[in-house]
């Protein structure tokens, strides 16, 4: 498979995308890497690192394409590719593109990935690696048009897949990655759940956890809990009303596990507050577009305190968009409260327990690839 691998600046890809390589030859395949940005900086030995966007454009195309030729005569015979590279560049020279048509029809890819990762990580690294005063409101902008021109240069290639792909808290995403490109065929998922309002349940939490490392285990699954900004601004409500400034918010490496000893991420309480919006859009964006690449739908219903089914409005939503978009809807339902017709007539299959949904796509030939792509 080939694959254009895309994401803010700020997404850090190069390192996961590493990560993601090695994983695929712990696995026994050739997965080959292009970083689109270190090939430019070989081609402009003068620009100083962490520079070369302050070119003029008219340079930096020649740049691009010169190291995009390269990656179509080295790639040519190569089994599985990744090219790093954007869609967009939102940098002093206002927004504009970061590909041409002409060679991404050449390079014939069969994927198209968008990277995105948790906003306020996106803006630290952003802020690390480059001089540049942008808030979190201009990173917000920036991914929704990322995901947008990614998207939209996708549809240049009859027959290519668009996925939106979290780096998340997670190490399992850089498996993720690896099968979206060298495992198509295997079945793809999106875990449902309640998130926002059992986040002081650890018991409850835990189960939740251990539902989606189980459907990681065994699917490609595009987990919507990977970017958690709902909590980021809830925490910011909360420290707003305490009168607090800052937030402290603990980073992530590059295979999504936070660091160990990592000095924690401050965040301005009001930026947060300023994307409140933002942030609703953009989940309610992201999530139904989550579903729409996903092949089913896997939905985890907890027990609460007092019997309560955990079955909040987002995932009423979800499994009502699965089933209207006639995806397969299963239900892991625990209350012993039995669900409503609009969970029985919806759901292709309901489920008591995880072990007894994996039982069942185990003897039903879920867990196999299928051929999606033709070839």
């Amino acid at each position: 498979m080939r694959a254009i691998v895309t994401g803010q600046i700020g997404m850090d890809k190069k390192p996961y995308l590493d990560a993601v390589a090695r994983f695929a030859g712990q696995q026994g395949e050739a997965l080959d890497l292009y970083h689109v940005g270190d090939m430019m900086y070989r081609e402009a030995p003068d620009v100083r690192p962490g520079k070369i966007l302050d070119l003029p454009i008219s340079r930096l195309n020649s740049l691009r394409r010169a190291a995009f030729k390269d990656i179509l005569s080295g790639s040519r015979d190569k089994p599985n590719v990744i090219v790093n590279t954007h869609a967009t560049f939102r940098w002093r020279h206002g927004l504009f593109s970061a590909f041409d048509y002409d060679q991404i029809e050449q390079m014939k890819p069969d994927l198209f990935i968008c990277l995105v990762d948790n906003i306020e990580v996106v803006h630290q690294r952003l802020h690390d690696e480059h001089e540049i005063d942008a808030t979190l409101k201009d990173c917000m902008v920036w991914r929704e048009e990322e995901i947008l021109a990614t998207e939209l240069m996708s549809r240049v290639i009859p027959g290519s897949k668009f996925y939106i792909l979290s780096r998340g808290r997670h190490a399992t995403t850089t498996r993720q990655a690896f099968r979206l490109i060298c495992r198509p065929g295997l079945r793809k998922v999106y875990p449902s759940f309640p998130m926002s309002h059992v986040v002081d349940m650890p018991d409850v939490l835990a189960e939740i956890d251990a539902f989606r490392a189980a459907l990681a285990d065994h699917f490609i699954t595009f987990d919507p809990g990977d970017v958690d900004e709902k909590l980021l601004l809830e925490r910011a409500i909360a420290a707003a009303r305490e009168g607090r400034e800052f937030l402290e918010v603990a980073p992530h490496t590059y295979g999504g596990s936070v660091a160990a000893g990592a000095t924690p991420i401050k965040v301005r309480v009001r930026e947060v507050l300023d994307i409140a919006g933002d942030i609703d859009g953009q989940i309610y964006m992201r999530d139904f577009k989550l579903v729409d690449q996903s092949d089913m739908i896997v939905s985890y219903i907890p027990e609460l305190p007092g019997g309560i089914p955990g079955l909040s409005s987002g995932v009423e939503r979800e499994l009502h968009h699965a089933f209207e978009h006639t995806k397969e809807v299963f239900v892991v339902w625990k209350p012993k409260k039995s669900p409503s017709p609009f969970i029985t007539e919806t759901a292709t299959r309901i489920f008591a327990s995880v072990p007894e949904a994996l039982e069942y796509f185990e003897k039903n030939g879920y867990f196999g690839e299928k051929n999606l792509f033709g070839h």
